[in-house]
C-alpha cells in the first residue's frame, strides 16, 4: 500500500514539474504591481491597435514595448520616413503615454 502512495507522488512531482518551472520562470514576475503591468499592456495594445487602424505595419515591421512608466519603445523598419514619423506621432499621441523612444529603421523591399 505505501509503495503504491510513494510511487503515485513519484509519478504526480514528475508530471507537475515542468509546469511548476514554468511557473517559476514568469518573464513579467519583476514586475512590481500588477495594476501597473495592466496599464502598461493596455498602452502596448492601443498604440498597437492604433498602429493597425492606419496600415502603418504594411509599411514596415514595427515592435511596440511600454515600461511600468509609461515609456513606448518603438523598434523594427518601415519602408519611409514618413511611416516612422506617423508611427512616433501615433504612439505620442495615445492617451497614458509619457514618451516615446524610436530606434526605427528604414529598410526599402528587395
Amino acid at each position: 500500500m505505501k509503495t503504491k502512495i510513494v510511487l503515485t507522488c513519484v509519478i504526480a512531482g514528475a508530471l507537475l514539474g515542468p509546469v511548476v518551472a514554468m511557473a517559476v520562470d514568469d518573464s513579467d514576475a519583476d514586475r512590481s504591481d500588477p495594476k501597473a503591468f495592466v496599464k502598461d499592456s493596455a498602452i502596448t495594445v492601443a498604440v498597437k491597435s492604433k498602429l493597425a487602424a492606419e496600415h502603418i505595419n504594411s509599411l514596415g515591421n514595427i515592435s511596440v514595448d511600454t515600461d511600468n512608466n509609461g515609456v513606448v519603445y518603438l523598434s523594427g523598419t518601415a519602408h519611409t520616413q514618413q511611416a516612422i514619423d506617423q508611427a512616433v506621432t501615433i504612439a505620442r499621441g495615445t492617451e497614458n503615454v509619457k514618451s516615446v523612444h524610436s530606434t526605427l529603421t528604414i529598410k526599402k523591399d528587395d
